[in-house]
């Protein structure tokens, strides 16, 4: 018996829907359920219905507001600099063309590395005393003594210090990216471009950019999404010190639930990250892909 090409489609798409359901839905509807509910984390059985009083305390706890304050500052710090630098990277590959080939090689080497070693490398890169960023600082004269700066110990800059390991980490990958979108733009537009007299910045905002909009728009999701639920390299480094000063959601939601035991609270948190991280997505989403594809 011959199988049409939608029930085709759809047996190939069943053991992904399982798979999801099991793994991705299941536990978003455990975390929802509990989100409303005072649970013990040692004796989960036990569950008191509280209603929306978790995401009442989400909302106006002042740790629970600091954390999302920092997370926003995390997440904008390293993805404007990844985007900055993973740009011009891009756009210096595209004009060197094929000799560029073993730069990009060497350039994706930290996307081998697992978070968790990097994270552990920059903390002792930026140990004071004994780190070699601050003896190199020291050797260059910007600063006296190599212990004048805490890096990790200073909660001024903390939140900068802990970012440094994402932006090194997964520059690369912006990079790789947007090269890719650049190599996919037509050459008749540029060549056109430059028959109008168009200068180089006037192509660069006239043609480069709006070309590139769909691609812009996956990496800085991507990105965001990724750096704002960022937890195993911050952790490594300062565990959210010093007095919370690098404590992201992430972390926040691991003490609540892990440390304290607080399962329904951590719950609410989470599942209002959830839907702030959606909401977000969907705007840079519809704003900036949804401009390029309406202005073509």
């Amino acid at each position: 018996m011959r199988m049409s090409d939608r029930a085709f489609v759809l047996v190939l798409m069943l053991p992904a829907g399982v798979f999801l359901s099991f793994f991705v839905a299941y536990p978003l509807f455990m975390l929802l359920r509990d989100s409303f509910y005072e649970v013990s984390l040692f004796a989960s059985e036990e569950r008191v219905f509280v209603g929306l009083d978790n995401f009442i305390y989400a909302l106006t706890s002042s740790r629970v507001m600091g954390a999302a304050g920092r997370t926003l500052n995390y997440t904008l710090m390293a993805l404007s600099a990844e985007f900055v630098l993973g740009f011009g990277v891009a756009l210096l590959f595209n004009a060197m063309g094929r000799r560029s080939e073993i730069l990009r090689t060497i350039f994706m080497f930290p996307l081998m590395i697992p978070p968790i070693v990097a994270g552990l490398l920059w903390r002792f890169m930026l140990i004071d005393n004994i780190g070699i960023v601050n003896h190199i600082l020291e050797h260059l004269g910007i600063i006296a003594n190599s212990s004048d700066i805490s890096w990790l110990g200073d909660r001024d800059i903390v939140l900068f210090s802990v970012a440094l390991p994402n932006i090194w980490l997964t520059t690369s990958f912006v990079a790789l990216v947007l090269y890719t979108g650049l190599q996919n733009i037509p050459a008749e537009l540029i060549e056109a471009a430059k028959i109008d007299g168009a200068s180089a910045l006037q192509r660069f905002r006239n043609v480069t950019v709006p070309m590139l909009r769909p691609v812009i728009a996956v990496v800085l999701i991507i990105r965001g999404i990724d750096a704002a639920r960022a937890f195993d390299m911050i952790w490594i480094q300062t565990e959210g010190g010093p007095r919370f000063a690098s404590e992201i959601l992430s972390i926040h939601i691991y003490r609540s639930m892990i440390r304290y035991g607080n399962v329904g609270e951590a719950s609410a948190i989470a599942t209002l990250f959830m839907i702030a991280m959606v909401v977000i997505s969907s705007i840079a989403f519809f704003t900036i892909w949804g401009r390029g594809t309406s202005k073509t």
